[in-house]
């Protein structure tokens, strides 16, 4: 069996994937991505409603139930499709030329028929620059996959496969592909860290919802229900806050993102939300966002962000937006733990000294395919000591995690379960968890400090200045003794290498050159 990593292994993603990387030839990954994943929305909500439709028309003589009736499939929260957008009818016309239109009709059909997803469907398969030859095979292959029927959502099929070509996306689009899309390592350390339970969820740099995905799944995991968590989101993008919306509809995930797409900078479209937790993966290292028109603003409590790199904005919109008890979980660039401009070092310095870094956490290299340059994240706590942890005031957990992850190709790495277990479990039981047991300082892996300690040190947060070096195995021989062997094997080494350089000079010189 395959090895699962970031994603499903269904055992037809590659055969899917090969007919989607066709039309590569024919346009950008950033486009093909909506033509490929627009299909896959529609065959899920059309085999969702057949399903429900064969177990209406099976029982309309005994139940006197209709499956013509509309609101049978709003009870079962499954979206009506009308006849000219079932699947029946795009695969019986897949060989036509005029199948782009027919797929844009469909889903011009189910948003009137739909409103919770006006505007989000694509609808612009008929362009001419879009092959269609190389569309009615992807429509053949999509055929092929049970995706809305009883078994198939009862295995989330079609969430595997979303997840699985959200990732390969990515990879294709190589830099640009991580604004939609974070690897599912990542998202699941962040939410295994906040636990959020219950409450409202907020990422107001949502991609393609993920982080929402993610905090769903960990609250049904541990027996709860769906609903509780409340879902707030936000995303810039206008195509990628429709991938979110789809993303979201197919799981019956009930989110507010807004309404539409907007930059949380300049248009926050959760103004008085006060979230219990925060999960996201801003841009990394923005220098183009409209900074220059927000030096007033009423988030900046700690300080005014430079106008060429949003990473303190992003940071200081989170704490605005956290309850009283609220926690915050991101992803940052490394430069953020360290940076010593004017305004950034001084925004760091007072966000600590106000005691809201809780752990921070310094990944290896290869997780993203944004970059492969390793990042950080950071942990933020309104409130140590708000009764449900130990009292954590005047203090931060340092986690160096850098030599953990394992390479699944030759470019990207990812974490396995044992491996965010190590990290989450050491956050937990330093919070005062007592189900996961007791927390130790381990050297080179992790330490708990002082906000004195941090003081001392500049106030840097890169987890490597505080963790130590790992302790090595003893062996019995003492410290001095082992120097000494060493520096005696340096000598001698040194020393054959003397004796070997005039060894070459001498026969050199017994040749002519070198006098």
């Amino acid at each position: 069996m395959a090895k699962e990593t970031n994603g499903a292994n269904l055992g037809f993603e590659n055969q899917m994937w090969a007919a989607a990387d066709k039309l590569r030839g024919h346009m950008d990954a950033s486009e093909y991505k909506h033509v490929v994943l627009g299909l896959i929305f529609l065959k899920y909500i059309s085999d969702a409603f057949q399903a429900k439709y064969k177990q209406l028309e099976a029982t309309k003589d005994t139940e006197y139930s209709d499956p013509e009736d509309r609101d049978e499939y709003a009870a079962a929260n499954i979206f009506w499709v009308p006849k000219e957008a079932r699947w029946s009818k795009l695969q019986s016309s897949a060989k036509q030329p005029t199948i782009g239109k027919i797929i844009d009709d469909a889903m011009v059909a189910i948003e009137k028929e739909n409103p919770t997803l006006k505007g989000v469907l694509p609808k612009d398969y008929s362009r001419p620059t879009l092959d269609k030859y190389l569309l009615g095979e992807l429509i053949d292959i999509v055929s092929k996959i049970g995706l809305g029927d009883d078994e198939s959502r009862s295995k989330d099929i079609l969430g595997r496969v979303y997840e699985y070509f959200l990732g390969r996306f990515a990879a294709a689009e190589g830099k640009g592909g991580g604004e939609f899309y974070t690897p599912r390592c990542v998202v699941n350390l962040l939410v295994r860290m906040i636990e959020p339970y219950k409450g409202r969820v907020f990422d107001p740099c949502c991609g393609s919802g993920g982080m929402f995905v993610q905090s769903e799944g960990f609250v049904e995991e541990r027996g709860g229900r769906l609903g509780d968590i409340a879902i707030y989101g936000q995303e810039s993008n206008p195509t990628t806050w429709r991938l979110a919306m789809m993303n979201l509809a197919i799981r019956g995930l009930d989110a507010n993102l807004g309404g539409q797409h907007a930059d949380s900078f300049h248009n926050d479209l959760h103004k008085d939300l006060r979230a219990d937790f925060i999960l996201a993966n801003p841009p990394f290292n923005m220098s183009d966002w409209g900074g220059e028109r927000l030096r007033e603003d009423a988030r900046w409590k700690y300080g005014i962000p430079p106008v060429n790199n949003a990473n303190y904005a992003w940071i200081q919109h989170f704490i605005h937006h956290l309850s009283p008890t609220g926690i915050a979980g991101f992803v940052m660039a490394n430069g953020s733990m360290s940076t010593s401009t004017t305004s950034e070092g001084e925004i760091r310095k007072n966000i600590i000294e106000k005691d809201l870094v809780d752990c921070m956490i310094a990944l290896p290299g290869q997780l993203f395919y944004t970059t492969q340059i390793p990042v950080c994240l950071w942990f933020l706590a309104r409130n140590k000591k708000n009764g449900k942890f130990r009292d954590r005031r005047g203090q931060t957990l340092f986690i160096d995690a850098r030599k953990l992850g394992n390479l699944i190709d030759r470019t990207h790495k990812d974490f396995s379960e044992e491996e965010i277990d190590k990290v989450a479990g050491t956050y937990h039981a330093w919070r005062g968890e007592e189900e996961v047991g007791e927390y130790k300082d381990v050297p080179g892996f992790c330490m708990s400090v002082t906000t004195e300690e941090i003081r001392n040190h500049g106030y840097i947060l890169t987890p490597g200045r505080y963790v130590g070096m790992e302790e090595i195995e003893g062996d019995g021989i003492p410290f001095e003794e082992k120097m000494a062997e060493l520096s005696a094997t340096l000598y001698e080494q040194f020393a054959e290498a003397h004796q070997l350089e005039a060894a070459i000079k001498k026969n050199l010189e017994s040749l002519g050159y070198g006098q």
